[in-house]
């Protein structure tokens, strides 16, 4: 039986009567996206229709997922809320803070010894307040999300951009900030932007070396990474229907690469053959019950120029394997061009790893296709000239495959099989074979590649496939090589050339593992004692910040005037700083010491208006706050892109920063700023961005009748005296505004809450 089936059941049971109801106040056919949220408004049925891309709109989520770096912020958030339980179902899975270094055995104990702390915090906190916990191990939440919690027309929030991943089930599922979760946890309503849609009509059915991971790269190089900011991306057609259920996750998994709110197909027969191998034959059978209205209505599928506000249509029996990269995931090279490319721009030609995993592409079926690969390489005697790392998706998966052969497979080309985590997705790997920041390549089925990404060189050149392809790629040892048409040479100095991947969608003999790694909570947790450490490095009680004196904000100084991308990789770096994920104050030794100053090109490198003297961005801007001086951080286009854009909101906040101010944000960051009382803010003409300059100060000189979709008005100072003024955008309606006024939407919810 499928966990919280009854919630499952009580969102089927009203459903029919909510899509009916929408579609008479919309008057007009409805997507399956539009299906879902009207399904699932703050206050029930629908009684009037959004506008996309404007209207703020009040949601009642049904679950919510946190891993264990950004669930650490969002418990310490809830625990200050005042609440006994959360209030809607919640789980917490380990995945992040596990190192891939050895290999699976090896690194799991070590992870187990040397974040003991947080796991501990973790469950604790998990069972005092009635959330499910997935012990290191037990696999990736987005894999272990699909495996157990998924369902048809649901709608989920996570603290992971890649929440997203549900899409493959039917889902509307959207990665947030743990401030968004802790609103769905206290009981309170979730505010999102009405989305726009955009459609990709799929054609035809995939085949040879093309895999689903294709259809996304190839998505993404037509939107580029920001092209999908403020829309949810809707797939249908005959090709969507032709792919599995894992093949459809891993196309909305890497749809955060876009900037989407979310992905998402409607309910076929693939979905319906996954819910019953994961043994989830109850929700199958609720989800037959209400079949039509878990996708969209056949005059919008029939018709989708009059109902989407993008469409896309992609063949897939005409399209390509593609390579995406270096360093943006928007890239898209077809694989048949990428030696000339990479002559072009002289990426490096040889390749050092080849990395298989993470929540894109982990399922079986994955790991099944890139295994058809690395077998043929044995079998024809041609010795891998890369390395090999393999993250399986859960442990289930992880079983699953070993008890039928294919871990062996991939071990008898000497890969290594790392632990069921994120590993080097996300920058836990210890890679031995590079020091310092040499220049190379690596390929990996992963959904990011910014720069650092991995293992914290600048200089590797990270590129993204599918799991055959980079298992093709990795066997070759070159970035140029096309299995489509190329041949390689075995250890008998004989021609062979590689058979097109082969997969099996479901295992045969099913699934199965002994334990895969679910702990539940105490049904009353009043008992359990939740302790952090006063001394602790890496865990922090949080205090409530500041709220907002009503007065105008002047003498605002600038800390740095980012240049470029700043993802938040830049604004909150992964890799070594995720153990104090739990800690604010330690943490935000890290602030911004990625983006580049735009005078200087340099990063971690800024003027410190006070002295005139250059230091790091967290040094400055503590002198800053010590000083009781605000400060200003303006940035450039999609500001924000990326995860853990929780702690790239909290760290500014926390050390004093009081306006963030940039052309365009990436998707949510503003909300990310917003929910902890900061001024964010866009250019009402983004060529105002270079009129500022390295000593400016800033007035902001209508706060004091702060009017909501009224354009602010700043007044910058420059060092010569001499002035300009600027307007600035917002959207502070209701509750927004109440959350800048509070210092924080946590604030806000413990005032509702003692009242």
């Amino acid at each position: 039986m499928a966990y919280d089936i009854d919630m499952i059941k009580k969102v089927y049971s009203h459903m029919a009567d909510r899509v009916n109801k929408a579609r008479e106040v919309v008057g007009k056919p409805l997507t399956l996206s539009e299906k879902i949220l009207y399904s699932h408004l703050w206050d029930g049925e629908a009684n009037e229709a959004y506008t996309r891309g404007k209207d703020y709109v009040e949601f009642a989520p049904d679950r919510i997922a946190c891993q264990d770096a950004t669930a650490q912020m969002a418990l310490l958030q809830f625990m200050q809320a005042g609440k006994k339980k959360v209030a809607v179902p919640t789980t917490v899975h380990c995945d992040h803070l596990i190192q891939a270094k050895m290999g699976a055995a090896i690194d799991l104990q070590a992870a187990n010894k040397s974040s003991s702390e947080v796991f501990d915090f973790l469950e604790s906190v998990s069972n005092k307040y009635g959330i499910g916990f997935w012990k290191p191990g037990a696999g990736i939440i987005h894999q272990v999300v699909l495996e157990n919690y998924a369902f048809p027309g649901g709608m989920m929030i996570g603290t992971d951009s890649h929440t997203v991943n549900a899409g493959g089930l039917g889902m509307v599922a959207i990665g947030v900030g743990g401030a968004d979760a802790v609103d769905v946890m206290a009981g309170m309503p979730w505010e999102l932007k009405f989305p726009k849609l955009i459609g990709v009509k799929l054609t035809g059915k995939l085949s040879g070396w093309t895999a689903p991971k294709d259809v996304i790269l190839k998505v993404a190089g037509i939107l580029t990474v920001k092209g999908g900011t403020g829309a949810i991306i809707e797939y249908f057609g005959e090709g969507a229907r032709s792919m599995s259920c894992t093949g459809k996750g891993t196309i909305c998994n890497m749809g955060a690469e876009v900037g989407a709110t979310t992905s998402t197909f409607g309910y076929d027969d693939s979905m319906e053959r996954y819910l019953k191998a994961t043994n989830r034959e109850d929700v199958a059978e609720a989800a037959n019950a209400v079949r039509e209205h878990l996708t969209g209505d056949d005059e919008v599928y029939a018709n989708p120029e009059q109902y989407f506000d993008e469409v896309i249509e992609i063949n897939l029996s005409e399209l390509k394997p593609h390579l995406n990269g270096p360093f943006t995931p928007d890239l898209a090279t077809p694989i048949s061009e990428m030696g000339e490319k990479a002559k072009e721009h002289d990426w490096p030609i040889n390749v050092d790893w080849g990395l298989i995993g993470s929540c894109t592409n982990s399922s079986y079926e994955d790991l099944t296709r890139a295994a058809s690969i690395a077998k043929q390489a044995v079998e024809k005697n041609v010795k891998a000239k890369s390395d090999f790392g393999i993250n399986p998706g859960s442990e289930q998966i992880r079983f699953t495959a070993e008890r039928d052969g294919l871990l062996q497979i991939f071990e008898d080309l000497d890969a290594t099989i790392f632990t069921n985590a994120c590993g080097p997705c996300i920058g836990q790997w210890d890679r031995s074979d590079r020091k310092g920041e040499e220049k190379n390549t690596i390929v990996h089925s992963f959904n990011r590649n910014f720069s650092k990404r991995a293992d914290g060189n600048p200089n590797t050149h990270a590129f993204v496939g599918s799991p055959e392809m980079v298992a093709a790629i990795a066997i070759s040892g070159r970035l140029d090589f096309d299995p489509t048409r190329d041949k390689l040479i075995n250890e008998d100095g004989e021609e062979v050339m590689l058979d097109e991947p082969q997969g099996i969608e479901l295992p045969t003999k099913g699934f199965a593992v002994e334990d895969a790694g679910y702990v539940a909570p105490k049904e009353d947790g009043s008992s359990v004692e939740v302790k952090v450490a006063e001394d602790s490095e890496r865990l922090q009680l949080l205090t409530p910040f500041e709220p907002w004196d009503g007065k105008n904000l002047t003498g605002a100084k600038l800390l740095i005037k980012a240049w470029g991308k700043c993802t938040t990789d830049h604004i909150s770096m992964a890799g070594p700083w995720l153990r104090y994920r739990g800690h604010l104050d330690n943490i935000s030794n890290n602030c911004l010491i990625g983006a580049v100053n735009a005078y200087n090109k340099k990063t971690n490198f800024v003027k410190n208006q006070l002295t005139g003297e250059y230091d790091g961005v967290p040094a400055v801007q503590r002198e800053y706050k010590d000083k009781g001086v605000p400060t200003v951080v303006v940035g450039d286009h999609n500001y924000g892109e990326g995860s853990s854009r929780e702690h790239a909101a909290m760290e500014p906040r926390h050390l004093g920063v009081k306006v963030v101010l940039v052309k365009s944000f990436a998707r949510i960051h503003e909300t990310n700023l917003k929910k902890q009382g900061m001024l964010a803010l866009t250019f009402a003409n983004e060529n105002d961005y270079d009129l500022i300059q390295e000593d400016d100060t800033f007035n902001f000189v209508d706060l004091e009748n702060f009017a909501p979709d009224t354009p602010l008005t700043i007044e910058i100072v420059h060092a010569d005296g001499s002035k300009d003024t600027i307007k600035a955008n917002h959207t502070y309606n209701n509750p927004q505004i109440e959350w800048y006024k509070h210092g924080s939407a946590l604030n806000l919810i413990k005032k509702q809450n003692a009242a």
